[in-house]
């Protein structure tokens, strides 16, 4: 378990000297007499700013009442660090705790920070409970001791923190902005091509080629083992690499290798929203397999289309609704071939077809720099708050 070090002048705490947990149960939450209800769902791993919200008539069963900066705190599997202040009073999730804190011990502004440190996460991972959910309870989290810096050490750890946290904000915030705009690109093509789409996926595409799953499947695979894609490598637009699962080197078969350049389709997943989930491949290393459920689509070399073009229009809410209505099985839903490929693309002009390729293209490459630099600059954000909680 992680240790909390005491630097000179830190004092050690348990965790219940430094917050209350607020257990205002709101049995019927359209009787809340509040606007907001934050989920889950609702909460950015990382963030502690409230972006996304439902409304209380959303919702059913017993929920917690929050106030304009309490904590909101995932208390299930803690290891996606949902963390949050409200700016607002309204209702959470059950699956959360709502922490208050003790400001003779820890400061309003400080505690949040804290427990976004390596420090209490890691803790926090420790001592929760389950397999499936691992959840963490409050009886057991107010006796864990942490060491604590004095007060105004805490509110100048507060403040240069709450400095590196706003660019990391500020990008993030662009991240949704640029997300935005490929979104309204892609709707606004998609009114601009009417209806009826005579056009099928199928007249574009030379080969769609189905991956395949030896057995003996194990852990992630490290960069110089062989593996093979789970379904979630096909992320939505990009190639997620160390989404894998280990293979023996006897089992790899360099014909179902990905390549850069692949297009990529997920075929069947328990999830129906996730069949049919597209992506291109810029890079990735080798030693990598295309697994049975996932799908290789190859366009014909002459299509004259745009490959961003065409997978963006996958994206599209008449291909997604194809899509849907295609699917068959039960526990776990897939798509068939002749299905996947008779959905529809605009391809009577592929003038316009191909400037909205160029026009997501050049989107997809703004957003990627900024998730480069909120990469970057969450690493250092990270650095500086270890650094300076003493973690």
């Amino acid at each position: 378990m992680p240790k909390s070090i005491a630097k000179d002048g830190w004092h050690h705490y348990r965790f219940d000297e430094m917050a209350v947990m607020v257990n205002d149960r709101i049995d019927d939450p359209s009787e809340a007499d509040v606007e907001y209800y934050v989920g889950l769902e609702h909460l950015d791993s990382e963030s502690l700013t409230i972006r996304r919200w439902g409304a209380p008539t959303d919702v059913e069963a017993t929920k917690l009442r929050f106030r304009a900066g309490d904590i909101i705190f995932g208390r299930r599997r803690v290891y996606q660090r949902k963390l949050a202040v409200a700016d607002f009073d309204g209702i959470c999730s059950a699956h959360a705790m709502v922490l208050r804190s003790k400001p003779a011990v820890a400061l309003p502004e400080f505690l949040p920070f804290f427990m976004q440190s390596d420090l209490f996460m890691e803790r926090a991972k420790e001592i929760s409970v389950g397999s499936l959910s691992p959840t963490i309870n409050w009886k057991t989290l107010a006796k864990e001791k942490f060491a604590l810096p004095p007060l105004d050490e805490q509110r100048r750890i507060a403040y240069v923190l709450a400095v590196a946290a706003t660019l990391v904000d500020a990008l993030r915030h662009q991240l949704v902005v640029a997300a935005t705009l490929i979104e309204s690109q892609i709707l606004d093509f998609e009114h601009s091509v009417g209806m009826p789409i005579t056009g099928r996926l199928r007249t574009v595409v030379a080969r769609l080629e189905s991956g395949k799953s030896p057995s003996g499947l194990g852990r992630p695979a490290n960069p110089d083992e062989n593996g093979v894609l789970k379904v979630s490598a096909v992320g939505d637009w990009s190639f997620v690499e160390h989404e894998n699962k280990t293979i023996a080197s006897e089992a790899f078969s360099e014909r179902y290798e990905v390549q850069p350049g692949d297009f990529l389709v997920t075929r069947a997943n328990a999830d129906p929203d996730s069949v049919g989930r597209t992506c291109l491949v810029e890079t990735c290393r080798k030693g990598l397999m295309i697994s049975d459920k996932t799908w290789r689509l190859v366009l014909k070399p002459d299509c004259g289309l745009d490959p961003m073009g065409v997978l963006a229009w996958t994206k599209s809410p008449r291909f997604r609704k194809h899509v849907r209505n295609q699917l068959s099985g039960t526990d776990a839903k897939n798509i068939s071939k002749p299905k996947f490929l008779s959905a529809p693309l605009p391809t009577d002009d592929a003038r316009a077809f191909n400037e909205f390729g160029v026009r997501v293209r050049s989107l997809r490459s703004a957003q990627g720099d900024i998730e480069r630099q909120l990469r970057a600059s969450t690493a250092l954000f990270r650095g500086l708050a270890d650094r300076t909680l003493g973690t």
